[in-house]
């Protein structure tokens, strides 16, 4: 495949290398409950089961160039801006490939993306076990600041 954008013939090929490797994650793996493919959008609506956040809706959104992650993760916080986003600003440095932004709504989300090229099934297994890592290491903590007030009570 080149660098620049991938052929209607490539892009069936790797359609089908995701979905196989989601279907069998999802036969065999607790962490991935299930995995929706929404062929107009060409994108994989993929439920992950986690402990600290219990449940994350993945999109994985198949394009000519990349393939595109993103989840939500929590609303803006309600106090504590300013550490709120110190504390992802600094998970931000320590993550490869995925990252914390603003997104609608100045919600929490968890974003990345790899090229087509590099879409085999150790690169999608290392991404979604990423995002399911990131989510559980900083959940609790960014909960904890953002929303402190609702955990006193």
């Amino acid at each position: 495949m080149s660098d620049e954008f991938s052929s209607p013939d490539e892009l069936h090929i790797l359609n089908t290398t995701i979905d196989n490797w989601l279907q069998g994650r999802v036969n065999e793996n607790f962490v991935i409950q299930s995995a929706d493919y929404d062929e107009e959008e060409n994108r994989w609506y993929v439920r992950v089961q986690g402990e600290e956040k219990q449940n994350s809706m993945i999109l994985m959104t198949l394009g000519q160039r990349t393939l595109q992650f993103e989840t939500y993760v929590m609303p803006s916080p309600e106090e504590n801006e300013a550490k709120f986003y110190e504390h992802l600003l600094r998970r931000n440095q320590k993550l490869h490939g995925i990252s914390f932004s603003i997104g609608s709504e100045n919600a929490l989300y968890l974003s990345g993306g790899i090229k087509n090229r590099w879409i085999s099934e150790k690169n999608l297994d290392w991404m979604i076990g990423s995002i399911y890592a990131a989510i559980e290491l900083c959940f609790k903590p960014a909960l904890h600041i953002g929303f402190a007030s609702r955990f006193r009570e």
